[in-house]
């Protein structure tokens, strides 16, 4: 059964637990290259860099992108009511907020395909 994670570190450690981490990677190369927004992840990246880089992304599109951003959540099928619970009057914080919401996206595709 499918139990929604609570933060990024609980669900990295699911997918690497489920032997699901490789996937998740490869998921979230594809869908960023889908949005034409390129974050070229390496398979043998750590969970901590994962977290660092699609984070630094994140805010780099929000920053200087907006329009981008908005692409990519749309490709990635984002929830927009789970976006706009989030407050935005920190940058750094909203990045990190919007990144869990991507990587609970890409976590609930990846999971799905290989359970059914």
């Amino acid at each position: 059964m499918y139990l929604a994670p609570i933060n990024t570190d609980s669900l990295l450690s699911q997918a690497e637990k489920e032997s699901l981490y490789l996937k998740l990677v490869e998921q979230l190369n594809k869908d960023f290259n889908l949005a034409n927004e390129s974050i070229d992840l390496s398979l043998t990246i750590s969970a901590d860099e994962l977290k660092s880089e699609l984070h630094e992304k994140i805010y780099r599109l929000i920053q200087y992108k907006f329009a981008e951003y908005l692409n990519l959540l749309y490709i990635i099928d984002v929830s927009e009511s789970e976006i706009k619970k989030l407050d935005g009057s920190d940058l750094v914080i909203l990045a990190e907020q919007v990144a869990f919401l991507i990587l609970k996206r890409e976590w609930q595709k990846v999971w799905f395909r290989n359970n059914y």
